[in-house]
């Protein structure tokens, strides 16, 4: 596998930023509605209000930050770009945020119409962000680094996931606006854990393939686990929902392989932690700690399937809690310290001749004192929300430590790029005086 990244093939700032900017606030109006909602929100994962919000952090956050690390990431690391970036990044990010907006006021709100109107927006920008993907791999089919057939091969089953994930919102969707007839507890269950494990985790698995040698500066993932955990994740994945299609829900079988789902999991965590705790730079930056809390929530989240499938007791609102904000909030918190200010640095002085004074460093962009201290607000609130769930009146003192996390999140990405603009004009400036 390739450590080195060829950001010459990075695409306009634009079209990975405007996927990056919905994080903190998607995030921020989750922690908002939990706020207003209380205890409410986590008293049952069937409860409109818990719908709601576990839509705004999947689409607004996770989905919306794995398309932007995508639009990024697979061209510099791979030299295969999508389909039209820019178009696509408009046309998909436009119908992503209107459609999880009417989306989530649809559950709020119970209106069928909503339903109606968010099902073709979120179909229509998933498809043609699959298609995009699709046409672009194989029109650069002939220039893909080779080096790179692990990051290739997760985002292939990854958009494979996306494509079923959709499939089975899609057909939710259509039975709550149009009121057919449907097993809604067996598509609800299949269309989470093929979002959830397929989608995000396969992709987040991809993505930290890469950006955890290079960013964290650590050894490689052992070549055995990079080469075959996602197509064997995938695999599984499939076996499941056959189980789940054809076998009763309490088959010995599907019990066996949440089992294994959740041991690959395990493995995965316990290779990332091994890799952030061995990494040749000692003191732990904020990308690391996060990367750190992503990982022990995803031990934690597995461990939970593992005794549930010994028990036959599983408790859904702690574990989608570990799996959405634990591992995939905090795992693309992490991401955003590194990726943002490197774009900033790299599109600020990518077509100078020379090296100016006014172009900042890297670690001046988002410093990492202040990242750390944003750290520490979100893990506080994760700690608490997993507790609220045990005693419900700590759940408005979480949500209040979420929205001041992700709040620091937008503040300090705002002035990210207020110092991206200022150093153009200053730029601009001297070319003219020079």
């Amino acid at each position: 596998m390739r450590r080195a990244l060829a950001f010459t093939q990075s695409p306009a700032f634009s079209a990975p930023l405007r996927f990056f900017l919905n994080v903190p606030i998607f995030t921020f109006l989750a922690a908002g509605l939990l706020l207003w909602s209380g205890p409410l929100a986590l008293e049952s994962q069937w409860h409109p209000v818990t719908l709601a919000l576990t839509h705004l952090l999947t689409l607004g956050v996770l989905t919306s930050a794995i398309l932007g690390a995508l639009l990024q990431i697979l061209p510099v690391a791979t030299n295969a770009s999508i389909w039209r970036p820019r178009l696509t990044a408009t046309v998909v990010h436009t119908l992503l945020t209107l459609g999880t907006f009417t989306l989530v006021s649809a559950f709020l709100w119970g209106l069928p119409i909503l339903f109606k109107l968010a099902t073709p927006l979120l179909a229509l920008a998933f498809i043609w962000m699959i298609a995009a993907v699709v046409l672009g791999l194989q029109q650069h089919r002939m220039s893909i680094d080779p080096r790179s057939a692990e990051e290739i091969l997760a985002v292939r089953l990854a958009i494979a996931a996306l494509f079923a994930t959709v499939v089975l919102g899609v057909s939710l969707a259509v039975a709550l606006g149009w009121q057919w007839d449907a097993p809604l507890v067996l598509l609800t269950h299949l269309h989470s854990t093929w979002g959830l494990l397929g989608w995000v985790g396969i992709m987040i698995m991809g993505i930290s393939f890469q950006v955890i040698p290079v960013f964290q500066v650590t050894e490689l993932y052992p070549a055995r686990l990079s080469r075959w955990l996602t197509p064997y994740l995938f695999s599984v994945l499939i076996l499941w929902t056959s189980s789940m299609l054809w076998l009763a829900n309490t088959s010995v079988l599907i019990r066996l392989l949440e089992g294994l789902l959740a041991s690959i999991c395990l493995t995965y965590a316990i290779s990332t932690l091994h890799l952030l705790w061995t990494r040749k730079r000692k003191q732990a930056d904020v990308t690391t700690l996060f990367w750190r809390t992503a990982m022990l929530s995803l031990l934690a989240a597995a461990a939970m399937v593992l005794i549930s499938t010994i028990t036959g007791t599983l408790l859904p609102v702690p574990l989608g809690i570990l799996i959405i904000v634990g591992v995939g909030w905090s795992a693309i918190n992490g991401l955003l310290y590194k990726i943002i200010p490197f774009l900033v640095w790299y599109h600020s002085q990518r077509d100078l001749q020379l090296a100016l004074r006014v172009v900042p460093k890297v670690k001046q962009i988002m410093p990492d004192a202040v990242g750390k201290r944003q750290y520490w607000v979100h893990a506080a609130g994760l700690t608490l929300l997993l507790a609220a769930t045990i005693w419900p009146v700590l759940t408005r003192l979480a949500a209040a430590m979420l929205m001041i996390s992700a709040a620091w999140l937008g503040i300090s990405i705002s002035r990210a790029l207020l110092l991206y603009r200022r150093t153009h004009i200053a730029i601009a400036l001297l070319m003219k005086s020079a």
